[in-house]
């Protein structure tokens, strides 16, 4: 069962160049070294600095192995580090996780 983790944090605003630059090394080093996939998410409407990842692993199993794999990462952590610290508005991280609604699930509320 799929498994999506939506994080939304707020750039500050005098680190917007770096922070971008940032998020787009963070995504292309997490899609090319881990077996999950990364988007990041630029606002359309709302908040102008406030951004989102959005992570997608093929269940829960896989994210514990995967995030196991991230934090023993001295480069990943290098770079998660510089970006949540110094281009990220304290306070203004929030995580949500979803998991997809399988078949079987949905074939059962049908009966």
């Amino acid at each position: 069962m799929t498994v999506y983790i939506y994080q939304t944090f707020e750039i500050k605003q005098d680190k917007f160049k770096e922070a971008i630059e940032n998020l787009q090394e963070i995504k292309k080093y997490r899609n090319e070294q881990y077996d999950h996939t990364v988007e990041v998410l630029i606002p359309i409407s709302g908040h102008d600095y406030k951004y989102a990842i959005l992570a997608t692993y093929e269940g829960m199993a896989e994210m514990e192995i995967q995030n196991r794999k991230m934090y023993d990462d001295d480069e990943y952590l290098k770079l998660v580090g510089d970006f949540f610290l110094e281009q990220v508005v304290q306070g203004t991280m929030y995580t949500q996780m979803y998991r997809s609604i399988n078949k079987q699930m949905a074939n059962k509320k049908d009966k």
